[in-house]
C-alpha cells in the first residue's frame, strides 16, 4: 500500500477512496474554466499521476495555456509559464549566478538566482521556437528533477510536471525537438477543435462580465501519494506481454508487420513500454480501478507512441501518420489468449 508522504504510513482503503474522489473534484474544478476537452484533461491528469511530462500540440486559441493554469489552481500547485523565443538562453530557464555584496562586511559573493524551472507546474509555451541549446537545458530537469549549475546540483520542487506546447501548422523559424528529447515526454497530447455546442458555450462563458473561479481541491503531498499509489496498480503478465509485443512490433528492422516495415524508419525503444505501462496504470486509477485492462492500453497507445515513431519518406509522401501505424499495430498484434 502506498505510504502517505506526511506520515510515511500506509494509506487505508478509505484514504485511497478519498483521494480518488478528489481526482473527480479536480476534473470538475477544471471544467468550470474549460469547456469540453475531456480527453485532453484526462490525459494531463494521467501524465501527472504517472509522474511524467506531456507535450501538447494544437493550433493557437484552443485554451492550452488556460488549461494548464486551471490544472495548477485546482491542484494548489505553483505554476509558471515560459514563452520560448529564438533569443531565449538556458540561464533564462534554469537561473544564473549574481554577484551580491554584504553591506555589513563589504565582502562580495556569488548567489544562485533560481529560474522559472523551480516550480511544480511549468508551461513551456512553444518549446520548438527556441534553439536546441535552450531546449536541451530542460533535459536534466525533466529526467532527473534536478538542475546542475556551477558544480552544484539543485533539487526541483516535488511534484514537478512539464507541459510543453507546439504549433503544428507554422514551422517557419522553429527548431524541431530531437528524438532524445521527445522520448522524455510521457504523452504527446493532440488538442482538437471543440464541437459546435462546445464552441458556442466557450463564446458565452468567456465574453461575459464574470470569470470562472477555480478552487484548490488537492495539495501537492496528496499528488505525491497518488503517484506512489499509481505504481502499485496491478498489471497481469498477459497485459505486460502484450504491451511488450506492441512496442517491439514498431521496430522495422525486426517487425513482421508489413505496415511497420513500409511506414517507419525507426521504432520505439524500451522507454515507450515503460511509459505505456505507467500511463495505463494511471488511467486505471483515474477510473477507480486497481488493475490495468486492455482498454487502458488501447486508449493510450497513440499518445504514448506517436512521438516515438519516425515515419519513412514514403509514408510522409502518402500523408500517413504515426497514429495510422499505431491503429494498424493494435489490430495486428493480438492479445494473448
Amino acid at each position: 500500500m502506498a505510504p502517505d508522504p506526511a506520515t510515511n504510513s500506509p494509506l487505508t482503503e478509505d484514504e485511497i477512496r478519498q483521494r480518488l474522489d478528489k481526482l473527480a473534484q479536480v476534473r470538475s474544478a477544471i471544467g468550470q474554466a474549460i469547456v469540453g476537452q475531456r480527453e485532453t484533461v484526462e490525459q494531463l491528469l494521467i501524465g501527472l499521476l504517472a509522474g511524467g511530462h506531456c507535450l501538447l500540440e494544437g493550433v493557437p486559441g484552443l485554451g492550452k495555456t488556460l488549461l494548464v493554469r486551471s490544472l495548477g489552481q485546482a491542484l494548489d500547485l505553483e505554476f509558471r509559464r515560459v514563452q520560448f523565443t529564438p533569443d531565449l538562453m538556458p540561464s533564462d530557464i534554469l537561473g544564473t549566478e549574481i554577484l551580491e555584496e554584504d553591506h555589513g562586511t563589504g565582502k562580495r559573493h556569488f548567489k544562485f538566482q533560481k529560474g522559472p524551472v523551480f516550480t511544480n507546474l511549468l508551461l513551456a509555451d512553444e518549446l520548438n521556437r527556441t534553439p536546441p541549446k535552450t531546449q536541451a537545458a530542460l533535459l536534466e530537469a525533466m529526467q532527473e528533477h534536478t538542475v546542475s549549475y556551477a558544480g552544484t546540483t539543485w533539487a526541483l520542487p516535488e511534484p514537478f510536471f512539464v507541459l510543453a506546447t507546439q504549433n503544428p501548422l507554422e514551422q517557419a523559424g522553429t527548431y524541431p525537438l530531437p528524438e532524445a528529447q521527445l522520448d522524455r515526454f510521457l504523452l504527446h497530447v493532440r488538442v482538437d477543435y471543440p464541437s459546435e455546442a462546445e464552441e458556442k458555450a466557450i463564446l458565452a462563458q468567456t465574453t461575459g462580465a464574470t470569470n470562472a473561479r477555480i478552487d484548490a481541491v488537492m495539495r501537492g503531498d496528496e499528488v505525491l501519494a497518488l503517484q506512489r499509489l499509481t505504481r502499485e496498480v496491478h498489471v497481469s503478465d498477459d497485459v505486460l506481454g502484450w504491451i511488450n509485443q506492441l512496442v517491439r512490433a514498431t521496430r522495422p528492422q525486426t517487425s513482421e508487420l508489413r505496415t511497420v516495415r513500409e511506414c517507419l524508419r525507426w521504432g520505439a525503444g524500451p522507454r515507450a513500454g515503460q511509459s505505456l505501462v505507467l500511463a495505463s496504470k494511471a488511467r486505471a486509477l483515474l477510473h477507480g480501478r486497481f488493475a490495468i485492462t486492455r482498454e487502458d492500453v488501447r486508449a493510450l497507445a497513440a499518445p504514448v507512441l506517436r512521438h516515438r515513431l519516425l515515419l519513412s519518406f514514403a509514408a510522409e509522401a502518402e500523408q500517413r501518420s504515426t497514429d495510422d501505424v499505431v491503429s494498424a499495430l493494435l489490430d495486428a498484434v493480438a492479445f494473448p489468449s
